[in-house]
């Protein structure tokens, strides 16, 4: 094959797949060839689905939030939303609720901060990131003082950590429920009406409004769709720590959204890709397991990922340039 064909072929895959996921996914690769090489407990399929189930709450809620960013807004609740919601599961199932209606009612309270979000940001049109911020504090302190501030952990039925431990054909539920939102999220962005108006509300909002769309509508059903993914995500989470934890997700949505910007999302809006949100995240959580195996502090880790946001927004901006 000359060098000619191999260009040939080149141009034909980076027509059908954007460059800057071919770039993250390169880099993904590299990660996993570097740290089994420094470790041999890396590689090894326990702790392969592991870094699996640790990926799966960024990447569950990251297939709702990047609809959202695609669209030009933003939620910085999730975190805080998935706390309360777990502490609700916790709290029902303490109480003496069948666990599928304990988990139905962490999705609730998602929905219900989700529409909370939907009222602020749609309705009264107070800007994303403030609007969101706000519903962030309320939902992190209604779970502190529904718990007062201590960990939901007695009384506890014996099945509470089927949902996060449970496994089916040897693969935890955990990332068979993110796979299930993973597809259903692409076949959305690629293939409904969602997804193609949330590219026209964040390409150009007043072009979107004078087409006939309902943009005040379409965001309050991202707001919503992104509350009931991350009560779930909540469920999960309590279920798999065997508890409910008030004070779980701090700093969660800055690693989701770094997942959705290395994934290729624009904070402008516009354009993004839940696949690439997908590689984003198990980015981040490739480095941390793996540095954690090398047994780096997690001090250090943090500003890793500070370092990753920087770079990735500089990626984003210098790949719109060319």
């Amino acid at each position: 094959m000359n060098v000619k064909t191999v260009d040939a072929c080149m141009q034909k895959i980076t027509k059908k797949i954007p460059a800057q996921l071919l770039i993250i996914t390169g880099i993904l690769v590299l990660l996993l060839i570097i740290f089994s090489f420094f470790s041999s407990r890396f590689i090894s399929s326990r702790n392969l689905l592991n870094i699996l189930r640790q990926s799966s709450f960024i990447i569950m809620t990251g297939c709702a939030v990047t609809i959202l960013m695609i669209s030009g807004n933003i939620d910085l609740s999730v975190g805080s939303v998935a706390a309360l919601s777990g502490v609700t599961m916790a709290l029902l199932a303490q109480s003496g609720v069948p666990l599928p209606i304990a988990v139905m009612g962490a999705v609730g309270i998602g929905l219900l901060a989700g529409g909370l979000n939907a009222l602020v940001v749609s309705i009264f049109e107070i800007p994303p990131f403030i609007g969101t911020l706000g519903t962030m504090f309320i939902c992190r302190g209604i779970a502190l003082i529904l718990t007062d501030g201590f960990t939901v952990r007695d009384n506890l039925p014996s099945n509470y950590k089927l949902l996060g431990h449970g496994e089916l054909f040897g693969i935890p539920f955990p990332i068979w429920i993110m796979l299930s939102i993973i597809i259903i999220s692409v076949v959305l962005q690629k293939k409904s009406v969602i997804g193609k108006y949330s590219i026209a509300i964040g390409g150009n909002k007043l072009a979107a409004e004078l087409s006939g769309i309902n943009v005040k509508k379409m965001v309050s059903i991202f707001y919503l769709i992104i509350g009931g993914v991350v009560g779930l995500t909540g469920a999960v989470q309590s279920s798999i720590l065997g508890v409910g934890e008030p004070n779980i997700g701090n700093g969660f949505e800055f690693d989701v959204i770094i997942a959705i910007i290395l994934g290729g999302t624009t904070l402008d809006g516009g354009e993004g890709s839940v696949i690439g949100m997908v590689i984003g995240a198990l980015i981040v959580m490739v480095i941390g397991n793996g540095l954690n195996l090398l047994g780096v502090l997690t001090f250090y880790q943090s500003i890793l990922k500070g370092a990753i946001l920087v770079a990735a927004v500089l990626l984003d901006q210098r790949m719109r340039k060319q």
